[in-house]
């Protein structure tokens, strides 16, 4: 299954990191995500983006996953020459992952 289907993402930039939220959307499928969406994980799909760590934070009072990407925007918006500067796109890439 797609993470699409049982879950959305919102995405954040500060500098040269990316900031993904993965929210379920039934809180029934949560710990399926925590199980599934391993830092490791995200950081093998970014592969060749996210050039740094990749950190997961928990928030189950939300049923959300939040991942802090270091190195993953080109050096950040006023040095990338990315067409996606903020990285808007990288949730759309997750929420592409098979889990």
């Amino acid at each position: 299954m797609k993470l699409w289907e049982i879950a959305h993402s919102r995405t954040g930039d500060k500098g040269n990191i990316s900031n993904i939220s993965l929210i379920a959307y039934d809180p029934k499928d949560y710990d399926m995500l925590r199980e599934k969406v391993t830092p490791e994980k995200v950081k093998s799909c970014f592969n060749g983006i996210v050039k740094g760590d990749v950190v997961r934070y928990e928030l189950p009072n939300i049923y959300a996953l939040n991942f802090v990407m270091y190195d993953a925007l080109g050096g950040g918006v006023t040095r990338s020459l990315s067409l996606d500067m903020h990285g808007k796109s990288l949730s759309s890439y997750l929420l592409d992952m098979e889990i």
